[in-house]
């Protein structure tokens, strides 16, 4: 069901003391080939985290033989020690595995502005590729132990695969419950194939899955500074995949990921799909969606099971989509609540207590559609965001 779901990888989760719980906070993923063709995409955040600066160097050629995250620190904000520390990291990594610290992928999740222990990691990493070369790397549990290891304030891990007919499969690994918000990529993200593809086709495979998933995601609009999405493909299976069914399966992968971060974003009780149909362009659905997502009027409405359709006119009207402010239909959860920007159904018909809300906007503008996921804005989101670093 994981990262090890494809074969020719291996895994592995430890506890290398980063976090003061004493749980798993170190996962290392090797391509074991013979093919290590690589994707990622980065955060858009011009703030970027010392792992992000290190990765972007790592993925100039395409080739990746490992990844390496930690949860317990961000490393951002960290100075010329903080690179160092992840430069360092690789090494380790790169020494251990017998792999060039070139070609492996750094990423961190946590706290900013804190330094990480490099004892800790580099111990970590020892530890890591000791379970890796025990022969067991490539199991489920293998999986699971690296999916709960970049855990933060996520309450489970995340995991996805698909199996094609055609002999070649897919799966990955997710973390992410809070700063949910694009920047065409999102959280930490890692994603095997044994398909055959080069860098070239997994990259095109890989921007094509992220624009309508994780892209569509938006819990608070907060865009985290390490956000880091990566595709290995090891050429194990021999077959060669054709793009177009591989992007579909990357796709419905990259899907599940997100719904699971969705529904494991901090404190929601509720998670909202905002669906935008008749928009004159796939973009202006995208921007329309993504306003309502981002209204916390709105947010706080759905919260307190308040069918508030009016907070939805006004979030759209912030947009520069075309439309007709008096020519726009809403519904919520099945409820026609607003048609041509007049009062239809009753919205005491409206049934909020499922924790799944959907609401249809329909813009009468063309026909193109996009939905964004958010969630509502709770009492324990502002609690647990206020008391994060404490």
């Amino acid at each position: 069901m994981s990262v090890t779901a494809a074969s020719g990888f291996a895994a592995a989760g430890v506890a290398a003391g980063l976090k003061s719980t004493g749980k798993r906070d170190l996962a290392i993923v090797q391509n074991l080939g013979p093919l290590t063709a690589a994707a990622t995409v980065f955060t858009t955040n011009r703030c970027k985290a010392n792992p992000v600066l290190w990765s972007e160097q790592v993925m100039s050629d395409g080739v990746v033989s490992a990844i390496v995250l930690n949860s317990g620190g961000a490393n951002c904000y960290t100075g010329s020690q903080g690179f160092q520390t992840t430069h360092a990291t690789a090494e380790a990594v790169a020494e251990r595995l017998g792999v060039s610290a070139g070609d492996v992928i750094v990423c961190s999740t946590g706290l900013i502005g804190d330094q990480l222990d490099l004892g800790k990691l580099t111990a970590g990493v020892r530890d890591a590729a000791a379970a890796i070369a025990s022969g067991d790397a490539g199991s489920d549990d293998a999986g699971l132990a690296a999916a709960e290891a970049i855990m933060t304030t996520d309450t489970r891990a995340k995991q996805a695969a698909h199996v094609s007919p055609a002999g070649w499969t897919v799966g990955g690994m997710a973390k992410g419950a809070g700063m949910l918000a694009p920047g065409l990529a999102t959280m930490l993200v890692v994603i095997t194939t044994d398909a055959v593809l080069d860098s070239e086709q997994l990259d095109t495979a890989l921007r094509r899955a992220t624009r309508v998933t994780f892209d569509r995601l938006d819990s608070d609009g907060c865009m985290s500074t390490n956000d880091t999405v990566s595709l290995l493909a090891s050429g194990t299976s021999g077959v060669v995949a054709d793009l177009d069914e591989f992007t579909a399966a990357l796709t419905a992968v990259c899907r599940s990921l997100a719904e699971q971060l969705q529904a494991d974003a901090e404190g929601a009780s509720h998670d909202i799909a905002i669906e935008v149909v008749n928009a004159f362009t796939e973009d202006e659905a995208v921007v329309v969606g993504r306003a309502v997502s981002r209204s916390n009027l709105f947010k706080a409405a759905i919260f307190g099971n308040d069918p508030n359709w009016g907070r939805v006119l006004a979030a759209v009207g912030t947009t520069d989509a075309v439309f007709d402010p008096y020519g726009i239909d809403v519904a919520i959860n099945g409820v026609q609540v607003c048609t041509a920007g007049e009062p239809d159904q009753p919205r005491d018909l409206v049934d909020l207590a499922p924790r799944a809300v959907h609401v249809l906007i329909d813009l009468h503008a063309g026909d193109q559609t996009a939905t964004i996921l958010t969630n509502d804005l709770t009492h324990d989101y502002v609690h647990e965001n206020s008391a994060y670093s404490s």
